[in-house]
């Protein structure tokens, strides 16, 4: 079993947005109160469906039984434009009752069956631990993002008597290039 890197990279973001709705600034679990909150706003959500997946998959959050294992294991093998129609995977995913009204409504949208196919793709993906492979993947990424700040460390260390401004131009240049880079990953055109 492997994940694409469309699905590890949407994995990703999905556990940090849970992460980010998991705990308020005291450190308190708050996730159940700011998932109900999020399925409120589900009308002003569905308008990014597309754009922003991770960010709306949430609302499904332990939504989904799944009772055909293979099939979501292939669904996570997939890249983006592979992926299996919505209808294909329904028969091998219990929907829970309370989340019902939320897929009809989703479904109701021209990106809703493309949508459904990735929310449940990430929990899925969420409800299983990390393959090994997942991990030396993690890995991989993380000595990269290393690698990168010692080069900047290094040019700034040649560039010791440069002016204070030349220090933030390069902060700020390194923040764009992640921000660029994260943004092509998940599918959108480079800003440059």
């Amino acid at each position: 079993m492997s994940t694409s890197s469309f699905f590890y990279n949407l994995r990703s973001a999905y556990q940090a947005e849970l992460d980010d709705l998991r705990t308020d600034s005291e450190g308190k679990d708050v996730l159940r109160k700011r998932l109900a909150e999020k399925r409120k706003e589900l009308g002003f959500l569905v308008k990014m469906l597309e754009a922003a997946p991770e960010m709306v998959a949430v609302v499904l959050h332990q939504a989904f039984r799944f009772t055909a294992p293979k099939a979501m294991d292939h669904l996570i093998a997939q890249d983006s434009e592979d992926l299996p129609e919505w209808d294909s995977l329904r028969d091998g995913i219990e929907i829970a009752p309370w989340a019902q009204e939320i897929v009809q409504t989703i479904l109701k949208e021209p990106m809703g069956e493309w949508f459904m196919t990735l929310a449940a793709a990430l929990e899925y993906m969420h409800s299983r631990p990390l393959t090994a492979a997942e991990r030396a993947q993690a890995q991989d990424e993380d000595e990269d993002g290393l690698e990168d700040r010692d080069e900047v460390r290094e040019h700034r260390h040649d560039d010791e008597h440069t002016e204070d401004h030349d220090e933030e131009a390069l902060d700020a240049q390194a923040r764009e290039d992640a921000g660029n880079d994260w943004l092509e990953q998940q599918g959108f055109d480079r800003k440059e």
